[in-house]
């Protein structure tokens, strides 16, 4: 497996029956390829309607997610304008947004809609998300193309929201926000707690219950 079919993989098992899920664009949008069985979960899209189906089943063309994907839709789907959509956002509908990341810090303070300097097509619903969520997780790969962490002390890009980020999984493992600091969790099989630091530049603190990396085979 690609580091993002496990992010992907690890992620779905955070999700739980009957719950209302939205997933962001890019990585997030694969984790309802992968829930567990017997778990069933309504997706919100942001741009105007929940019950959205698989990305791998068949995609009407003229229907698109919140990333301008072709998707599909379950029975029971319902369609609805933009002010209603974020009323279900910022008014706390939502149990669970996955959300991609550039950054993201050890007091759970995240970036994730800018870079200084390049063109971006706007905030998006991120904002709204991560304030309006009961539960914010970060699905994301651990470093950067360049190699650099993108787990910080504190993130150095504009944020998208301040103390929202409740959990991170990367490939490298899951790590939980907490008062204490960020908890590593679980770790990836193959690796160890020395290398998962060497690639964080926040500080770790390492669960006493440490586990390995749950996934879906």
């Amino acid at each position: 497996m690609n580091a993002k079919e496990i992010i992907a993989r690890r992620v779905a098992l955070e999700l739980e029956n009957g719950n209302v899920v939205n997933l962001g664009i890019g990585l997030p949008t694969m984790v309802v390829n992968y829930l567990p069985a017997g778990v069933d979960v309504t997706l919100q899209s942001e741009n105007g309607f929940v019950g959205l189906g698989s990305l791998t089943g068949a995609a009407d063309p003229n229907l698109v997610n919140a990333g301008g994907q072709p998707c599909g839709v379950i029975p029971g789907a319902a369609m609805f304008d933009s002010a209603t959509s974020f009323m279900l956002i910022r008014g706390g509908h939502v149990d669970v947004t996955v959300l991609g990341g550039l950054e993201v810090d050890q007091s759970g303070n995240l970036a994730n809609w800018m870079v200084p300097g390049k063109m971006v097509p706007g905030m998006g619903g991120a904002m709204d998300l991560v304030t309006g969520a009961k539960k914010v997780i970060i699905a994301m790969e651990h470093c950067a193309k360049d190699g650099s962490s993108k787990i910080l002390q504190e993130c150095r890009l504009p944020l998208t929201g301040k103390g929202v980020v409740d959990l991170i999984i990367t490939e490298l493992g899951v790590f939980r926000v907490t008062k204490e600091g960020l908890v590593c969790e679980e770790i990836a099989d193959g690796v160890d707690v020395e290398f998962v630091k060497t690639r964080t530049e926040a500080t770790l603190i390492i669960s006493p219950d440490l586990k390995p990396m749950q996934n879906i085979s």
